[in-house]
């Protein structure tokens, strides 16, 4: 074969081959970096440039923030990336000044561990990764402004994040204006009475302890005691969606257990009404908004205070959306982490506790303790799985339901979440299926309060009905329907003080903490007395400090009762700190859990703006001009955003939180981060395992009849995804260096639909070669290497075929159908060969121009072949004639009796009463119908007559 190839190329010494391909995609490259090609100038600032381009539409387009892994890229990482490269290249030829730029998300978990198990420190390794991930995305010939590239781990960026988090610890919600606020204004506010302070006393009769307790009730980033996922086996504490489903860490699958810790939290929850009510506006896939929309969960009720029979000041609050089922509340329950359950625990059981109650244990206080330490070994969709057996004990106390005034026994159950509501449920087990399932089990009263249809029995009923069973001597709500009893309980409660109607949230706030060492420092620092002090920005970056251990403290998987020692917190020097932060030197100590990964990509659009920017965030007039609101984007935001849609809910939902505390404190004027959204498909690959179950080398296996063969013995084959782990990693180094950088941009989106995923094979590679190899032919003699093109005007058929191209071309291109838009522009370059002689200038030039946003570096080259000397990166895009678009003719097809008897060329505007009288007419029908009458004639211009004879 290799003899074959090389008698081709002495034959055709210029022909367009991968060896071709490298020197001119290199040469190109290098050629773009030097130029600044892709600059995209600022209208101020150090980066400003040319008045005229900034003139122009602005088109702001990018990428998910790429993680720099040790293994390098494989080829279904770059999908994303090349899409956006050919939309941007796109909009740059249609007049637009493109801002498109990549950069790192270097902190994180894997290089922390790889430290620990190397020695390495997490700086070297990550940036050894961006240095080769650079390499590996220069190769594609990505059209980025470098200038604008950074990582997260850059301390004159992370030095940003740090000052946006004191900027949030420093505001509070405001819920009268609806945004945050200055929380020095909350301060002046109870300096000056305007505000009562909670508990009743003067704000100067405070300490500097409890003002700082009750400004941490109010601020957006507070500390606090509360239940948090604690994994020993990674010694730290995850988010709420770092937990698998089953109770697990997503990194390294170990056990998560509820613990509660003093930790940094967000005070999302203040924004969930404008987090919900701003989708709209976006130009989201439905499929993002809706898991969004479920996270953040917005329901609406009521809530109700229950007495606890014998503790006075007790009150168990329950958020319910169904306040019309109250006297059917028979039984409570809390959730094993509230934190009332210690306070109205007795001593002793009281007289009559059924035994099933008790869960066997001498005391409440031992049986609560012992179920406590059950639950936290479930995760929260365990333990809200449908059917599954219900379990609780008694708490030993009892409440009163405060519209019958009975005493109702008080539960811990699993089935109950502290994330959601107040962790506290009335159970109402005749409209309740989970609450029907633990009456039934712990044999409790069930009071039906809703009228069932007749000869409904044995289940909750959860439908729509009559109220039924519920009146007392001041209220009844019996004969109504749901709607109005909810309306009517509700004003009740208010009247009486024991509850009131509100909306309740699913989202959480957001746990901000923790306990590893490479992750941003927090710009925080605690007195004497505990109390916690942001850094001024003069103090920032606060950089991460030198230590001899990289790992937190790790413990046995399986021991819940640990508590995290983080790495920071055994270099003493560091921690320990004397500063002057306004009011005379003093001794502090810094907080010793960093920020998690997800800080630094909340707020990385902006700094793409105003990358070099050490005064500011960003400058005002750059954000505005970049992500300023307009027509149609009235929260204005990053005009096209590509990435996964795995990042549905973390990433988005952060970073939006972000910009509205930004917006809300005046520093941006963008709304929202992300206008567009678009999420690309995976590319996937085969996955061949052995008997057992562990894969193979993929391209070590053999097919033989359909069978998969690895060494001799048969292997199973699946679809899965890419990855060094699964061993069927193709690398992009690997098919650039046989067939060229361009020929994977143009497979990569032809794959299919961008939004679909696709498998891969490296054997359909070579279609897109050939593509190229042809088009290469088109413009220049492989022989002799001269350009062949003429400079006569082509034929009718090939302008129709051009104009055809570029009219598809265009509308694919605009809406990222990049698969289809190759296809075009194969159909014309197949025209092109099949015609035989030389190609017209004027088409072989517009077709390099339809080629250039997919396959850059060919067709820079054969731009400046055809004797051009400026890039083709910024030539106008070809415009279709609209006279060549239009078909000259169609075929219509005559039927007569379902059976076609004439085909004729016709007009596409032609009428149906013309197309009739034209088909009876013709030679061929009047024959077959033999003189016979006419019964019916269908007509669908321009494509069909149908004739029915009599």
């Amino acid at each position: 074969m290799s003899e074959m190839n090389s008698a081709a190329e002495t034959a055709a010494p210029h022909r367009y081959t991968a060896a071709m391909a490298a020197d001119i995609e290199a040469r190109w490259q290098d050629f773009w970096d030097a130029e600044g090609t892709y600059q995209a100038p600022n209208p101020s600032g150090d980066l400003a440039g040319d008045p005229a381009v900034v003139a122009r539409p602005k088109k702001f387009v990018m990428d998910m923030f790429p993680y720099p892994s040790g293994a390098g890229l494989h080829v279904g990482h770059p999908l994303g990336y090349i899409a956006t490269d050919v939309f941007a290249r796109h909009q740059r030829m249609t007049g637009h000044n493109v801002l498109h730029t990549l950069g790192f998300d270097a902190f994180g978990l894997p290089a922390e561990q790889y430290a620990v198990q190397t020695g390495t420190h997490p700086r070297v390794s990550t940036e050894a990764n961006i240095e080769n991930m650079k390499v590996q995305l220069r190769r594609l010939g990505l059209g980025h402004d470098n200038r604008r590239s950074f990582a997260t781990i850059d301390p004159d960026y992370y030095k940003w994040t740090q000052w946006i988090f004191v900027q949030i610890f420093n505001s509070w919600y405001d819920q009268e204006a609806d945004r945050a606020r200055p929380i020095d204004e909350l301060v002046a506010q109870f300096e000056s009475g305007a505000r009562e302070v909670p508990g009743g006393r003067a704000w100067s009769e405070l300490s500097s302890l409890e003002r700082a307790d009750v400004l941490g009730g109010y601020r957006l980033a507070y500390a606090s005691d509360a239940p948090v996922n604690w994994c020993p086996g990674l010694g730290t504490v995850l988010a709420n969606e770092e937990v698998t489903a089953d109770g697990r860490s997503e990194r390294g699958n170990f056990p998560v257990f509820k613990a509660k810790l003093r930790q940094w939290n967000m005070r999302i929850t203040a924004y969930a009404d404008r987090l919900l009510d701003d989708l709209d506006a976006l130009d989201w896939p439905e499929a993002i908004k809706l898991q969004q929309r479920n996270w953040i969960g917005r329901s609406e009720g009521a809530r109700v205070d229950f007495a606890v029979d014998g503790h006075d000041a007790a009150r168990i609050t329950v958020f319910t959306t169904r306040p019309d089922t109250l006297f059917g509340a028979t039984y409570m329950v809390l959730a094993p982490e509230h934190g009332l359950i210690d306070s109205i625990v007795p001593a002793e059981w009281p007289e009559g506790v059924k035994a099933e109650w008790t869960g066997g244990a001498a005391t409440p206080a031992e049986a609560v303790a012992a179920y406590r330490k059950q639950a936290q070994t479930k995760s929260d969709v365990e333990r809200q799985t449908e059917h599954k057996d219900k379990t609780g004990v008694f708490t030993g106390s009892y409440a009163v339901n405060p519209v019958t005034g009975a005493r109702i026994p008080v539960f811990v159950a699993d089935y109950v979440l502290m994330g959601y509501g107040t962790g506290a449920i009335m159970a109402v087990p005749g409209q309740d299926e989970r609450d029907w399932e633990f009456a039934e089990a712990f044999e409790l009263p069930i009071i039906r309060t809703v009228q069932p249809p007749e000869g409904w029995e044995g289940e909750a009923f959860t439908g729509q009905g009559p109220a039924i069973n519920s009146a007392n001597d001041e209220i009844s709500l019996n004969g109504l329907d749901v709607t109005e009893a909810k309306a009517k309980i509700t004003a009740w409660l208010a009247d009486k003080g024991i509850g009131e109607g509100t909306v309740n949230f699913r989202l959480r706030d957001w746990l901000f903490s923790r306990q590893r060492y490479w992750g941003e420092p927090f710009p925080i620092v605690y007195d004497e007395d505990g109390v916690a002090h942001a850094l001024p920005e003069s103090m920032l970056p606060l950089e991460l400090p030198e230590v001899d251990d990289y790992s937190p403290r790790t413990f046995d998987p399986d021991d819940a009762d640990t508590q995290p020692e983080t790495p920071l917190s055994r270099n003493e020097d560091w921690v320990s700190v004397e500063l002057d932060l306004g009011d005379g030197p003093k001794r502090y100590r810094r907080e010793t859990n960093t920020m998690p990964n997800w800080a630094g990509s909340c707020w990385y659009e902006l700094r793409y703006l105003d990358p070099h920017n050490s005064e500011q965030l960003v400058a005002p007039d750059i954000e505005q001009y970049w992500m300023g609101p307009r027509e149609g984007q009235p929260h204005g935001g990053v005009d096209l955003y590509v990435g996964g849609a795995e990042h549905a809910v973390l990433h988005l939902l952060y970073a939006r939180f972000w910009s509205k505390v930004l917006f809300d404190l005046g520093h941006v004027s963008s709304v929202e981060p992300f206008h567009k959204l678009y999420n690309q498909g995976m590319i996937q690959a085969y996955v061949y395992r052995d008997e057992r179950g562990f894969p193979v080398t993929a391209t070590e296996v053999e097919e033989r009849d359909g069978k998969f063969f690895h060494d001799g013995l048969p292997v199973k084959r699946e679809l899965g995804k890419m990855g060094k782990s699964l061993k069927n990693a193709v690398t992009p180094d690997e098919i650039c260096a046989e067939y060229g950088a361009d020929t994977l941009r143009l497979y990569e989106m032809a794959m299919g639909p961008l939004d679909v995923s696709r498998p891969w094979d490296t054997r359909a590679v070579v279609g897109q070669y050939r593509l190229l190899q042809r088009l290469w032919r088109n413009v220049v003699d492989e022989a002799t290497g001269e350009v062949t093109v003429v400079d006569g005007e082509p034929d009718e058929a090939t302008l129709r075929a051009l104009h055809k191209a570029i009219d598809g071309v265009s509308q694919d291109m605009s809406a990222m159908r990049f698969n289809t838009a190759i296809a075009k522009i194969t159909e014309l370059n197949n025209h092109l060969t099949k015609t035989g002689g030389p190609v017209s200038r004027s088409v072989a030039e517009r077709l390099v121009l339809l080629v250039a946003p997919l396959a850059p570096h060919i067709a820079e080259e054969l731009w400046r072949r055809l004797g051009h000397t400026d890039s083709v990166v910024h030539q106008d895009f070809p415009v279709a004639d609209p006279a060549y678009v239009v078909d000259e003719t169609v075929t219509c097809v005559v039927q007569i009796k379902g059976k076609v008897k004439a085909r004729l060329e016709v007009s596409p505007s032609i009428t149906d009463e013309e197309l009739e009288a034209l088909a009876l007419g013709d030679a061929a029908v009047v024959g077959a119908l033999g003189g016979a009458g006419i019964r019916k004639v269908i007509v669908r211009a321009p494509k069909l007559v149908n004739i029915v004879p009599a």
